[in-house]
């Protein structure tokens, strides 16, 4: 999703994309030539991770979330826009360490990941310490751009008509700081789930391209989807499973 969402802004030439392209001295003519090369290779990263998911495609896919993002504080955006984007390669990176952990040798980048092998508790373990970690990046980032008034934000809740959108986002920006402290500090499954879907549904929002803005943070809901998955389980579901260490990926 992140591959794919990133990837089609690239094909219709996001015009903010100039001022990232600018950082490494590419004016606006080239960049627009290459926006389209670019949306295409990240499609085409996306699909092979769907279906062959080789380790290369994902530790790639978290360099290049990082870059991408910092791309936004560095052409002169808040830095909240880099922490607001941690689910693009957070989730990739739990990807990795839930399938053994991270090597990076030939052999280990060019294999393929198994979903149907076991997983250490030690690897269970540094995953949901990580899925925590990003979740409170992602939620803190999108409540800092609520609380300074970010004027995309501010348009979302003018054009669903609230009256006076800047404290509808100052809200929003308190219920995601605390959203944000309650996972790091002591998440819990019921709430992991009002985060999923308030994050899913706040994410289709905006005024243009609202799916593909959408598809782009699946890194945001698969991180939060897989922290409520590493949570301990009711009681009458845990009786149930023999060996929650030797759970399979694909689980």
């Amino acid at each position: 999703m992140c591959f794919i969402g990133h990837g089609v802004f690239g094909i219709i030439t996001k015009p903010i994309w100039c001022n990232y392209f600018a950082l490494i001295g590419i004016n606006k003519v080239h960049a627009y030539q290459l926006m389209p090369v670019l949306g295409t290779v990240d499609i085409m990263m996306g699909l092979i991770l769907l279906f062959k998911p080789i380790r290369a495609i994902a530790a790639w896919l978290v360099v290049w979330g990082i870059v991408t993002a910092l791309c936004r504080p560095l052409s002169g955006e808040p830095f909240a826009e880099f922490i607001e984007r941690a689910g693009n390669f957070g989730a990739p990176l739990c990807l990795l360490l839930l399938a053994g952990g991270i090597k990076l040798n030939f052999k280990w980048l060019f294999s393929t990941i198994n979903p149907n092998e076991p997983v250490a508790e030690k690897s269970l373990l540094q995953v949901k310490t990580t899925l925590r970690f990003i979740v409170f990046l992602l939620l803190t980032g999108h409540g800092w751009l609520n609380l300074i008034h970010k004027p995309g934000l501010i348009g979302q809740y003018t054009s669903l008509g609230f009256s006076n959108p800047v404290n509808v986002s100052i809200l929003a920006g308190i219920f995601e700081f605390m959203a944000a402290i309650a996972v790091l500090v002591r998440p819990a499954r019921a709430l992991i789930v009002v985060f999923l879907v308030w994050k899913m549904g706040t994410e289709l929002l905006y005024p243009h391209f609202e799916i593909f803005e959408w598809v782009e943070r699946g890194g945001s809901y698969g991180a939060l989807l897989a922290l409520w998955f590493c949570l301990t389980p009711p009681d009458g579901v845990r009786n149930r499973i023999p060996d929650i260490q030797r759970f399979p990926v694909a689980s």
